[in-house]
């Protein structure tokens, strides 16, 4: 895989966001059985100013967010709920998938807000991005439980625990 990061913020490099994100990625293409080897991703790690501008540039929302996904392709599939098409790689081989950008503060507030760790939250977070650049998506309520059931999954196996779980005032898991 080869993993283009750009830290303005930092923080990231305290953060070890390139360890963070080869095992979040690596995860994610050991599950979806897809080869690392010859995808491109490039990676933003920066602040709130940073991500309030991309947010408002390209989703009309002037508002800091966690994280920002731009696919090279859209993978997404026709019918809700259905996987998305694999990726193609180019007449040189190279799998494009697109760029992701990670805010640092919003990461440690929603950590702190949830009660999880910041590798944890940002672990998850890249997951998650990746999964939208590789086609996945939760606007429609098939696709986000698809979406929601590959993320667990695949946290699960990098011992992380299901991000989707209600909790109840203590912080203990909510059950039926």
């Amino acid at each position: 895989m080869e993993l283009d990061i750009l830290v303005e913020d930092p923080r990231w490099d305290d953060a070890a966001l390139e360890v963070l994100a080869r095992n979040a990625f690596s995860a994610v293409f050991a599950r979806l059985d897809l080869p690392p080897g010859d995808a491109e991703i490039s990676l933003l790690g920066c602040g709130d100013a940073r991500i309030s501008a991309l947010n408002a540039e390209f989703r009309g929302k002037p508002a800091p967010t966690n994280v920002l996904s731009w696919p090279a392709e859209d993978l997404s599939a026709a019918t809700p709920g259905a996987e998305p098409r694999a990726p193609r790689p180019d007449p040189d081989g190279a799998i494009t998938l697109g760029d992701i950008a990670i805010s640092f503060d919003t990461c440690e507030a929603e950590a702190a807000a949830q009660g999880k760790s910041f590798d944890d939250h940002v672990t998850h977070l890249l997951v998650h991005g990746l999964l939208h650049l590789l086609g996945y998506d939760h606007l429609r309520d098939p696709d986000a439980t698809l979406m929601e059931h590959l993320e667990t999954e695949i946290l699960g196996r990098l011992g992380i625990d299901d991000p989707y779980r209600e909790l109840d005032g203590a912080g203990r898991p909510r059950f039926g």
